[in-house]
């Protein structure tokens, strides 16, 4: 779906979406958990070894990588979990194969405008815990569930207070 009708359907699900929302609480954007945690993202291209791909994960202490052979658009994703699943189908020699013949090339993206509910719902649904961010076709970061969950929890610290403060007037 592109365009008009897709504009139409996301604005739908916004308007849900207020709908199963307590009415004192604000719609938390991806845009609010980039904003904490920061848009840098990791990328490696396809070409590359999935030997450099535990490298490249192990340096940087992540669980994924965004495939990405130009720097810009997605071409795919690749976790650890993708490793351990094609070394146990086909052993040591993955080591030396291509990212790209591991990868997940049908990536679920959103935008900064998204709402983390939908994100969150989209992860348990689909059960993915990274998801990269687009903007206007370009990579613009990344949000992995425990991102998700350290925002959630932060809300919920922060409502917490709100209402002892209330409570103790």
């Amino acid at each position: 779906m592109e365009g008009p009708v897709q504009w139409v359907v996301t604005d739908l699900r916004r308007c849900l979406a207020c709908l199963n929302r307590p009415p004192y609480r604000r719609v938390m954007r991806i845009s609010d958990v980039v904003k904490h945690k920061g848009d840098q993202v990791i990328t490696i291209r396809s070409d590359a070894t999935v030997g450099e791909l535990l490298a490249l994960l192990s340096e940087h202490r992540i669980g994924a990588v965004v495939v990405s052979d130009d720097g810009e658009g997605v071409n795919g994703i690749v976790s650890e979990r993708d490793v351990v699943r094609h070394l146990h189908s086909a052993g040591p020699s993955v080591l030396d194969g291509q990212v790209g013949a591991i990868m997940t090339r049908e990536v679920r993206t959103c935008t900064l405008d998204d709402s983390l509910d939908d994100l969150e719902n989209q992860m348990t649904e689909h059960r993915i815990r990274h998801v990269p961010v687009v903007q206007e076709g370009r990579l613009a970061a990344i949000v992995s569930i425990g991102d998700v969950v350290k925002n959630r929890m932060s809300a919920l610290q922060s409502e917490r207070d709100q209402l002892r403060d209330y409570i103790s007037q």
